[in-house]
């Protein structure tokens, strides 16, 4: 199973071996430079900004207290189930020059088209800002979480060297929680190396752009697979880089009892700076958006027809059945490490989850060539030219969804089963109960709440799975990802507003079950404290 879950990434290096062909050459001579160019300025944009915003904002609900801070810790989470090209088709024909800012801002003070000067949201900047205040949640929880479980003993000693709230910061707290902002950076690094839908439609040209070009517009399946071969190149040197640079984990409480974390109070002034600090992102971020488009479903007319019920369904059977099954696959192999206790299963597993550093582009590019073969023997096989069981299939779509989010899946069996210990089985086995026995009354009730985490983060990530899905789709088959880039992107922007309101509304699930782990796990809270 983890070597056909590695096969998109063997079929995308397999066709560095292929000769060149014109349009390869035509690329890289012309386009190539700019692909690179904005691929890695927007990477290193993302990557600043949501290590801005996700650290401050952590730092400001953990350490200091004022009005609204519960309320504010989970809201800033609240846009992870915001996709960022959703928020760029709301927020482009909201900001774009015909849209209704500038041409209100127009006609009050009488200006033309030369007499202002205001952001071009449809450039690298642009679709910067769209993808930070998406993706910063990966760094503010991770960053949260950080600044929570660092040592106590640590803080205390900067203070008592003198340090300020801001030195603290600065010397103690943030040098600390490194290797969680670095990680946290690196996940929306490699999400922004991964987009489509919004660098598509801001106009920006990167690496995922040049292979739908290649593949779509010029037919050249081996001219784009060698295009994500490159961009595998640049997610394994974003990796890497993780890995150098991320230092080790972070001190933890020098003493067994728990002690909650010190935190200042802030008066008036400051509670207000706070409060607007932390109140910023999750508005850009998702308020903004989705008032935006329930103002354009509102005013749209027929919105909510027939073809939008068959994609909801589309979408919601595979984001179903693809997270489901990556959970009994993941769940297998967390059992086969756990029995074996063997490097072999160990390193199986890691193989396995590493498609998840890697586009939905590139995995779907790589499937293509596995997939036509495997078709045409079985059609040789069957006596049917005609037939068809994984190129442009659901079959092909939920291997594609299982290869590209395996890793969110394993993580959660990987957590559920350690939660088993040994002990419980041998209690199981003294009581008479057999292996399956076991595995029912025993194993399920600790790992299912851990297990449906599983199985709701993927169900959100197929939901807003566009690229690899764009590809692999078959024909005629839409799901509400696809119907709100088909609109998008013949601007037909109030028809997209109620399937891209479904996508959000879908997202806000999983979301719900991660907001009432963070409301639980707030510093300081009583629930935390150990006797």
């Amino acid at each position: 199973m983890a070597a056909l879950l590695c096969l998109p990434l063997v079929s995308v290096a397999a066709s560095l071996l292929q000769p060149s062909s014109p349009s390869w050459a035509d690329t890289a001579a012309t386009v190539m430079p700019r692909y690179v160019f904005n691929s890695i300025l927007l990477g290193v944009i993302v990557g600043i900004g949501v290590s801005v915003v996700g650290t401050v904002c952590a730092w400001l609900v953990v350490m200091y207290r004022f009005a609204g801070r519960p309320i504010l810790e989970v809201l800033l989470a609240l846009p992870l189930a915001m996709p960022a090209y959703v928020m760029a088709y709301a927020l482009a024909h909201t900001l774009q020059y015909s849209g209704p800012v500038q041409s209100e801002l127009r006609e009050a003070f009488g200006w033309g088209p030369q007499d202002y000067w205001f952001p071009n949201v449809r450039s690298v900047p642009g679709a910067a800002m769209m993808l930070i205040f998406t993706l910063y949640p990966y760094v503010y929880l991770l960053a949260r979480a950080s600044f929570i479980e660092q040592s106590v003993c640590a803080l205390e000693v900067g203070r008592s060297l003198g340090r300020g709230p801001v030195r603290l910061f600065w010397d103690v707290a943030l040098p600390l929680a490194r290797p969680a902002i670095l990680a946290g950076a690196g996940l929306a690094v490699m999400e922004t190396l991964a987009d489509y839908g919004t660098v598509d439609y801001l106009g920006v040209q990167t690496f995922t752009t040049g292979i739908y070009r290649a593949y779509f517009s010029l037919g050249d399946a081996v001219a784009a697979a060698q295009l994500a071969s490159a961009l595998v190149g640049l997610v394994a040197f974003v990796a890497i880089a993780l890995r150098v640079f991320g230092g080790r984990s972070l001190p933890r409480q020098a003493t067994a009892r728990y002690r909650p974390l010190p935190t200042i109070s802030l008066g008036f002034g400051g509670s207000l700076v706070a409060i607007a600090i932390c109140l910023l992102p999750p508005v850009l971020g998702f308020a903004a958006p989705v008032t935006i488009l329930i103002s354009l479903a509102v005013d749209g007319s027929d919105v909510f027809d027939a073809q939008l019920l068959t994609h909801a369904i589309n979408s919601f059977g595979l984001a179903l059945g693809a997270s489901s099954l990556a959970v009994l696959i993941a769940l297998g192999f967390a059992y086969a490490r756990r029995i074996t206790r063997s490097r072999l299963a160990a390193l199986a597993a890691s193989l396995a989850t590493f498609n998840y550093a890697v586009p939905g582009s590139v995995i779907a590019i790589g499937l293509i060539v596995p997939f036509a073969w495997a078709d045409a023997r079985l059609a040789a096989l069957f006596g049917d030219e005609r037939f068809l069981l994984l190129s442009g299939s659901i079959a092909g779509l939920v291997f594609l969804y299982i290869a590209r989010f395996f890793a969110a899946a394993h993580g959660a069996a990987r957590t559920s089963l350690a939660r088993v210990t040994y002990s419980m089985d041998w209690a199981a086995r003294s009581l008479g109960a057999t292996p399956l026995r076991a595995v029912m009354r025993v194993h399920l009730p600790v790992m299912g709440p851990s297990l449906l985490t599983g199985v709701l983060i993927v169900f959100l990530d197929v939901m807003k799975e566009l690229p690899g899905t764009l590809i692999l789709r078959p024909f005629n088959f839409d799901t509400l990802a696809i119907a709100t880039y088909h609109l998008a992107s013949d601007e037909r922007i109030s028809e997209l507003a109620a399937p891209a309101l479904a996508i959000v509304a879908a997202g806000l699930l999983p979301l719900a079950v991660m907001m009432h782990a963070i409301a639980r796990g707030r510093a300081g809270s009583p629930s935390d404290e150990q006797d």
